[in-house]
């Protein structure tokens, strides 16, 4: 058994969760930490809600809450949404924890004291109408490198290059349209120059990378520049340092602290087990593989900024300089990084309207057609289009008339003609039966090695081509017709059922809600594809303190079934079924189109009278 490390971007807690946003992160980490498990790999799955910076004070302000009310709603919302979606996570948990706070201030002082943080100057974005700092992609411009429109004060999705708001060309304020004031200010930064050397000798070793993931990531150090990590700010961890630490407009910027957040949230983690340094076996461990799941604008932080951190935490810089007592930690394996989908030809944007949320769609559709749309179609190596009439095509076509109605002709046939699994009677079997069972035996090799390549779309067209095999086998052999022989009935619906078995095997990393199920219709008792849930916590280090975590067991052997075949248990009970899948009527389609067209409109005539009331504002 190894560890394996199964790192999930973490969601930004300023509102709800789109399908874009788990299109990237979600999904994709959790086929690969149920396949690990399956596999008998001892997994770590850990995130948790991105709560700190400007952006959450934006929306607190327009919302009239405080920052914290504001990330506690959101935290919760998004808890939910993903744990409904069946997001399999040992811990998802908060970065406003005392526990993320202490990891945090530990790694800056860490950076500090080996050299790599220094303290400098840099003109920050200030809103005139306001004096308060405006965040880096909040402000937008035209980008001085491919000059492209909308470019943000962090980062030009256009050509992927890192930004300050200074350098973007007639600058203006997401928030109010107007233009902001520069001032300069003492910050800290990180030495990004120093750790370039290691962190690109790294990246050069990496094997497996997603092409353009692996090739962005070393364009990234064609020009290095240090980075400031602290903002003027009043929401955030405190700087430890004198004269910082209790300074309330001084706190460290939110990308220093997110990413962070996978280390401290493995140590909350073995701290909650009962077994606080349970944690090292996936970070000081150097045979222990880290993945780390996102979306395509989060490569730099976990291609460079992310590796930085850990190298100037390990002492392993141009500078030299010492581990500190939570190291060494140990880089990423691989970025397993998606592109973007968009919608029905749009791209995603909360802000203007463009969006399905999560918790929208799964109060209308079954969780694993969700899951199975975002696998089949899903922005894997290239961006990808969500479109509502593919979403019900591929559930009615594969889902419902492959998937679904194979199960059930299967378990029926049982249930009608036997009650239970039959045996096989070998002297009944044929080259076809042991073909079938060969075949779907063999695919356990095929699906695996697609899943570890992350190649999980290519996987889960394996794993229906088995289900497109069965369906055949099926036909060819009309068992409905075997009369007056019930051995061979028995011999071919055993080996029916077992291959059905072995498909739902191959698919439960996909579609573990409805693996279930088809589990309990072939007899299957107890827990086959277990499920995350949420709990009530309170803080380990600040009492009175209580949140959601998502959380669950996942032990091989208990409740994880093996990635094998497993021969189905003659004798087991087969109840008459009841449908695993059901058909989406195409009415479905036009009635989502038209939901999303009012919604729209309604949004932008709030937000035109929002503008309007903002201009008048400023007129005064």
């Amino acid at each position: 058994m190894s560890h394996i490390l199964v790192n999930v971007a973490w969601p930004y807690a300023n509102g709800p969760r789109h399908i874009g946003h788990v299109a990237g992160f979600g999904v994709p980490s959790d086929v690969y930490a149920r396949y690990e498990r399956m596999k008998g790999n001892d997994v770590l799955m850990v995130s948790g809600t991105d709560e700190h910076g400007t952006p959450i004070l934006v929306e607190a302000e327009k919302e009239g809450v405080t920052a914290q009310e504001l990330a506690n709603r959101y935290n919760r919302v998004i808890a939910k949404d993903l744990c409904d979606l069946g997001l399999s996570y040992d811990l998802f948990t908060r970065t406003t924890t005392g526990n993320h706070e202490h990891v945090v201030q530990e790694l800056f002082k860490q950076c500090l004291e080996n050299g790599y943080i220094y303290k400098g100057t840099q003109q920050v974005a200030i809103s005139p109408s306001t004096g308060r700092t405006l965040p880096d992609r909040y402000i937008e411009g035209e980008c001085p490198i491919c000059h492209t429109e909308g470019a943000r004060g962090d980062q030009c999705d256009a050509c992927g290059n890192e930004l300050d708001p200074i350098d973007l060309i007639n600058p203006v304020s997401k928030i109010n349209g107007e233009t902001p004031r520069f001032e300069e200010t003492e910050h800290y930064f990180l030495d990004l120059p120093a750790l370039a050397e290691a962190n690109l000798a790294w990246l050069k070793t990496r094997e497996g990378w997603r092409t353009d993931a692996i090739k962005f990531s070393i364009g990234l150090f064609k020009e290095v520049k240090p980075r400031a990590i602290t903002r003027d700010i009043d929401w955030g961890i405190p700087v430890p340092v004198p004269g910082w630490i209790d300074n309330p407009n001084k706190k460290l910027y939110v990308w220093f602290d997110a990413v962070i957040g996978y280390l401290s949230a493995s140590i909350e983690w073995a701290r909650r087990k009962g077994d606080p340094e349970a944690w090292r076996a996936w970070w000081n461990d150097p045979a222990t593989p880290g993945y780390y799941f996102m979306g395509k604008d989060n490569i730099t932080f976990h291609s460079q900024i992310w590796p930085s951190e850990m190298l100037a935490y390990n002492g392993q810089g141009s500078k030299g300089g010492e581990t500190g007592p939570l190291g060494p930690l140990n880089l990423p394996e691989q970025v397993v990084a998606s592109q973007f989908m968009t919608m029905e030809g749009r791209k995603f944007s909360s802000s203007r309207g463009i969006v399905i949320y999560v918790k929208d769609i799964l109060a209308r559709y079954p969780v694993d057609a969700v899951r199975y749309y975002i696998s089949v179609a899903g922005p894997e190596s290239s961006d990808s289009d969500f479109t509502w009439a593919e979403f019900v095509r591929h559930n009615n076509e594969e889902l419902a008339a492959a998937w679904g109605n194979l199960v059930n002709r299967v378990a029926n046939l049982i249930a009608k003609n036997f009650g239970a699994i039959p045996a096989i009677d070998e002297s009944r079997i044929t080259d076809q039966d042991r073909a079938l069972l060969d075949e779907s035996k063999a695919a356990f090799d095929t699906v695996g090695n697609l899943i570890e390549k992350h190649h999980q779309k290519a996987a889960l067209a394996e794993a229906m081509r088995i289900v497109g095999e069965i369906n055949k086998y099926i036909s060819a052999i009309e068992p409905w017709k075997i009369k007056d022989d019930d051995a061979r009935l028995g011999t071919v619906l055993h080996v029916a059922a077992q291959a059905v078995s072995d498909a739902n095997h191959l698919l439960a990393p996909f579609l573990p809600h409805s693996a279930q199920k088809v589990w309990e219709a072939l007899g299957g008792k107890g827990t086959f594809s277990p499920l995350p849930h949420i709990e009530e916590v309170e803080d380990l280090d600040r009492p009175g303190f209580e949140y959601p975590i998502i959380t669950g067991d996942y032990t091989l052997g208990v409740n994880v079934h093996p990635w094998a075949s497993e021969p189905i248990e003659v004798g087991a009970e087969v109840p008459k079924p009841k449908p695993i899948f059901a058909k989406i009527p195409k009415e479905a389609v036009q009635e989502e189109l038209d939901r999303f067209q009012a919604e729209l409109d309604a949004r932008r005539a709030k937000e035109a009278e929002r503008l309007a009331a903002e201009k008048a504002k400023l007129a005064e």
